[in-house]
């Protein structure tokens, strides 16, 4: 059985949105804590790490908003669930704000938000990320380790944990519908 200590650190409302089968779709642009301050992707297969600290409901959709539970700058909990992992299948490059308008319908942030997002930095590109979500047939528990701390989009855990496709967010034929419509979504009605 595969296992992996690499995740992709994600905001919980997120990873719990993939776990769910509501998305598919991450859009990234970097961190603080990034190399050369850009994100890239380092590896394709990774867990999901979910972090409290800088979820801002007010960036996203009401249903998502409603979810978050703010917490104190520097908080962070003693132990984390990391309850899915992830096969990033495709990476697109937006750089225009018609794409990101229409991407809306396939990811749980707020037009405000993406729009910003694109225009930060705008020599750089949004990262939108398709990743193939499994849950794991049970969550498992990883002390808090201060080096999973700060801005940054990728963590080793200090234990590896295995990999179990037993329980897809979607099945194959349903991931791939997923994929389809955000392509034709980028691409716009009628192009």
């Amino acid at each position: 059985m595969q296992e992996t200590t690499f995740a992709l650190k994600e905001w919980q409302v997120a990873v719990n949105a993939l776990e769910q089968g509501e998305t598919i779709l991450l859009l990234r642009k970097g961190g603080i804590r990034e190399a050369k301050g850009r994100f890239s992707v380092q590896h394709e297969t990774v867990l999901l790490y979910p972090t409290y600290e800088h979820q801002q409901p007010e960036l996203l959709k009401p249903n998502y908003a409603a979810q978050v539970q703010p917490v104190e700058s520097g908080w962070h909990p003693h132990e984390v669930r990391i309850g899915s992992w992830a096969k990033i299948t495709d990476i697109i490059q937006i750089t225009q704000a018609d794409a990101i308008a229409r991407l809306l319908p396939f990811h749980i942030w707020n037009l405000q938000c993406v729009t910003d997002r694109l225009k930060w930095k705008p020599n750089q590109p949004v990262q939108g990320l398709l990743l193939r979500t499994y849950k794991l047939p049970e969550p498992q528990v990883v002390p808090y380790v201060e080096a999973y701390g700060g801005c940054k989009s990728w963590i080793e855990l200090q234990t590896a944990i295995a990999l179990d496709d037993r329980h897809p967010a979607f099945n194959d034929a349903e991931y791939q519908q997923q994929v389809k419509a955000i392509y034709v979504g980028l691409r716009g009605a009628g192009r």
